[in-house]
């Protein structure tokens, strides 16, 4: 099957003029032009919708074509949001379908990637599906990203299993994960455990990174906030009964209630954690110049302050480059390369 490449933009064109996936569900063919149109022009350039959705609360399944009806219907109930990407706990099958074990593994792409290949393709979504598979031999815990067109785009495979898991025969993943491309910007992934050594988040940075989600079994706590203000990236976390979403600055921005399922939120990615050592001195001049267009938020004591476009007319990198801004992230990278160059060698 020919990849085809389906943005936001353009499938929400289509939606404007009454065509394709657009009107599914949206009542009338007038109703769909006016809610697809209402929505282009309120989004911002980079806004992204991440929908976070659990299992807390479903009913367990009987075997056979049962097993993924509760998780389709659940996602269902987040599809008025038209989330750009939708991810699940980490393998949520296991926590829904008795004896879902390694066992179950099966290659990319599966029966169970397949459905939910499915369900993106109708959808106009990408999904981060968490599920055992298996490749030469080898069985694996992988997040499957499955892109807009229903099919694969990548494969992240958890890191850091736990001691028993590896013991069950789960197998470490290769050691630099990798970043995935989206018609959004590139994200990347981790998996639960692989919170603890975070060489693997930096190096998910320096590959460009704009928001890591996180399928897990536990919280995660502040290790999340850590990561997120180290490394000046979103965060999404699916604990499997709570979401949570963590701001380039490291504060949490969303986090799902009580009795809430899931959440479906905007992020903007056009935001820039900006080095406070220049930059401070050039906000008063940035917030006159922009006033509405550019957000402005000072990070005193961490020494950065952030830069996010509200506007169609105007970027944070236009902004950076008529003021010769720099990420507080690239002026870290610089000055440790300038130590090294410097350092006296013993």
């Amino acid at each position: 099957m020919k990849k085809t490449e389906i943005t936001r933009r353009s499938f929400l064109q289509k939606s404007s003029l009454g065509l394709g996936a657009g009107a599914v569900g949206l009542g009338s063919p007038s109703e769909a032009i006016s809610e697809n149109a209402e929505r282009k022009d309120n989004r911002m350039p980079r806004e992204v919708w991440v929908a976070s959705i659990f299992l807390h609360g479903l009913r367990k399944p009987k075997t056979g074509e049962e097993e993924l009806k509760p998780i389709m219907e659940r996602m269902e109930e987040f599809v008025h949001f038209q989330p750009d990407i939708i991810c699940l706990s980490e393998l949520f099958l296991k926590r829904l379908i008795a004896g879902y074990s390694e066992e179950k593994a099966e290659s990319v792409p599966g029966p169970i990637v397949s459905r939910f290949g499915e369900f993106a393709k109708t959808h106009n979504c990408y999904i981060i599906c968490p599920i055992y598979t298996k490749k030469e031999g080898q069985v694996f815990n992988s997040a499957v990203l499955i892109g807009r067109d229903g099919n694969v785009v990548g494969e992240y495979n958890k890191i850091h299993p736990t001691d028993g898991e590896i013991n069950r025969g789960t197998t470490p993943g290769a050691i630099i994960p990798p970043v995935f491309k989206t018609d959004f910007g590139l994200i990347g992934i981790q998996i639960c455990f692989d919170a603890h050594w975070p060489e693997q988040w930096s190096s998910l940075k320096d590959s460009g990174a704009e928001i890591v989600f996180w399928p897990t079994m536990f919280n995660g706590g502040k290790i999340l906030n850590s990561h997120a203000l180290l490394n000046n990236y979103y965060i999404v976390s699916n604990y499997g009964s709570t979401a949570r979403i963590i701001d380039i600055s490291g504060d949490e921005l969303f986090r799902s209630g009580a009795r809430q399922s899931g959440i479906c939120v905007p992020l903007n990615l056009d935001k820039k954690a900006i080095h406070g050592d220049i930059g401070t001195r050039k906000i008063n001049a940035i917030q006159k110049k922009y006033g509405r267009k550019i957000i402005v938020n000072t990070y005193r004591y961490e020494s950065f302050f952030t830069l996010e476009s509200h506007s169609q007319d105007i970027t944070v990198e236009q902004v950076m480059e008529e003021f010769e801004l720099i990420t507080f992230h690239s002026f870290i990278k610089r000055s440790g390369k300038y130590q090294d160059k410097k350092r006296r060698r013993i």
